[in-house]
């Protein structure tokens, strides 16, 4: 498979350079080429990784000298069905206009640098530890169609290929067109989850261990949730990765 998708990736990357300009998509000044994602290296030093002391449930990064393991309130608060979550690097700047122009205006050449964001983290962090499944969290269909893509199942898509854990994108189904969690509160994202996600009809697991996959966690509501149905299936752990944590 490696041999067959690198030679595609170099040809892809001539031809977005054929169509478009060798300039950072962001700040359209620096130069920058389809191998990076459209992203030069001023804007990528922008980004900000997360490093510890963060929040042990969650992930949520704090600023300080903390060296036992610790909650955040949001975490104590909140009844989360996954065993841990983590994201590559903060929601915000240069990270949060990529994912936003990726996912919504089908920006499609910002992959290469989200998932090489979230490989670089979550890669290393995952490796050996015996995971046995991926999954993506899912859009509804409707919402899939006007998209015509799952911007996790991409990113899923490239850690599974990266760990060589498979991936299933169709396990995981959104049964209910939920509204978007953007501004509601986090006792309202979790209300607004409840119910929206189902495994396949007649699927069961048999204590797989999975990592659940998005792009942005916030609150955590969408992969507890997503994370509930999965263990009631039968699942004996769930994990998320993320690339970018919303503070």
């Amino acid at each position: 498979m490696t041999a067959l998708v690198e030679p595609f990736k170099k040809w892809f990357s001539i031809g977005l350079g054929f169509f478009y300009p060798e300039i950072c998509q962001l700040c359209e000044t620096e130069r920058a080429t389809a191998r990076d994602g459209f992203v030069c290296a001023r804007c990528g030093l922008q980004v900000r990784f997360i490093k510890p002391p963060f929040c042990g449930r969650c992930g949520l990064p704090f600023v300080g000298d903390i060296t036992t393991p610790f909650e955040c309130t949001n975490c104590r608060e909140m009844e989360l069905h996954f065993r841990s979550a983590r994201s590559a690097v903060v929601a915000r700047g240069v990270v949060l206009e990529a994912i936003h122009r990726f996912k919504y205006q089908r920006q499609l050449w910002f992959e290469h640098f989200l998932a090489g964001l979230f490989l670089r983290e979550a890669a290393p962090a995952l490796r050996g530890q015996n995971w046995n499944l991926i999954v993506p969290v899912p859009l509804h269909s409707v919402k899939q169609r006007e998209r015509e893509f799952n911007q996790a199942g991409r990113l899923a898509a490239h850690l599974s290929a990266t760990l060589q854990i498979p991936m299933n994108e169709k396990l995981l189904r959104r049964v209910i067109p939920t509204a978007t969690q953007t501004l509601l509160t986090r006792q309202q994202r979790a209300a607004n989850m409840r119910g929206a996600f189902a495994v396949r009809p007649g699927v069961r697991l048999n204590g797989e261990r999975v990592i659940l996959v998005d792009d942005v966690f916030t609150t955590g509501a969408t992969t507890s949730a997503c994370a509930r149905v999965l263990l009631a299936a039968g699942a004996g752990d769930v994990c998320v990765w993320t690339v970018a944590r919303g503070l």
